[in-house]
């Protein structure tokens, strides 16, 4: 009986090969590390995740272009994959942009656990096909040791052994720097986006003209990139305005409140909804949606008054029946 299972524990390690078992078992565990409450917030994710940004990408690639041992070195192979994950996964980005997933946490991690997991599929394939000899495999028992004869060989001069050391301490500090670039990344340009579309979710089709008393409706997205949480006022004006071309702006000759809101948008993220508005009056030919940060204007205050306290503001040209 402990033949037998002898024998079926080393058919599974023939099948599936140790390095490949080892990027299974850290792809789950950097998966966990992303979805996992309080360890999601902690620099365990910064270190699972970033192996499977820049390196695990192109080994498996590798794996499976080259399946032999004999094609490239351990050096080599190294040097490759981390070179071409900084190509795929940028590649798989910009596919990911142009589908109706778009750039977003979680078609990332499903587009890369399905690259990964079919060039895994494939490299296995090709090994099984090799005589065993001639298949590569991790020598991970002889890890240190192969290490330390390529990087320092025998006969090596004191030129060639200063070289290694370089090299040895250049990979490290990328590597260090990469990590603290990701874990600790420097806050950019804050702003925050105010943007109102359609009923298509897009820059167009808006409620222009319409019926008084009827329900309308168009989308409000605000993007928060203020390193912070923030909690905004949203207020929809209308107005009764025309253009003055000598002045080169406009004249306001009459304004109502239509509705205000607030709503608090975390750090890093958009919010986006419908927002359902209704007109009574025909005396009214602009519709201004005004966003405020932080102080709020009085809901008697002028119509300039609350455009020059908005950090944001935008309108739509209407026409009331």
């Amino acid at each position: 009986m402990e033949e037998n299972e002898n024998t079926a524990q080393q058919a599974v390690s023939k099948r599936i090969p140790k390095d490949l078992l080892v990027i299974a078992v850290w792809l789950i565990l950097a998966i966990a590390s992303i979805y996992v409450p309080v360890i999601n917030e902690t620099f365990v994710r910064v270190v699972l995740t970033v192996p499977v940004i820049l390196f695990i990408p192109g080994y498996v690639l590798i794996a499976a272009l080259f399946p032999e041992k004999q094609s490239i070195d351990g050096i080599e192979r190294f040097a490759l994959s981390i070179g071409l994950s900084i190509a795929v996964v940028p590649l798989i980005g910009l596919l990911l942009n142009y589908t109706p997933f778009g750039i977003r946490l979680n078609p990332i991690v499903i587009s890369l656990v399905l690259f990964t997991a079919i060039m895994m599929a494939v490299t296995v394939f090709r090994r099984a096909r090799l005589p065993k000899d001639a298949a590569f495999e991790v020598p991970f028992e002889r890890v240190k040791p192969t290490l330390k004869e390529e990087l320092f060989p025998k006969g090596q001069g004191k030129f060639d052994k200063a070289l290694s050391i370089i090299l040895i301490i250049a990979i490290l500090a990328a590597v260090v720097t990469t990590v603290c670039v990701i874990a600790f990344p420097k806050d950019g340009e804050k702003f925050t986006e105010f943007y109102v579309l359609g009923a298509d979710k897009m820059a167009d089709d808006y409620p222009e003209e319409f019926a008084a008393g009827t329900e309308q409706f168009v989308w409000i997205g605000i993007g928060n990139h203020e390193y912070r949480d923030v909690t905004y006022t949203v207020e929809a004006l209308l107005m009764n305005a025309e253009w003055d071309t000598e002045a080169e702006k406009s004249v306001i000759h009459a304004s109502k409140m239509l509705d205000r809101f607030t709503v608090t948008v975390p750090e890093g993220t958009t919010y986006l909804e419908e927002y359902f508005f209704t007109i009574e009056d025909t005396g009214y030919n602009r519709l201004e949606f005004l966003l405020y940060e932080g102080t709020v204007p009085a809901e008697t205050a002028s119509a300039e008054e609350k455009m020059d306290t908005a950090y944001r503001h935008l309108h739509l040209w209407i026409t009331v029946n």
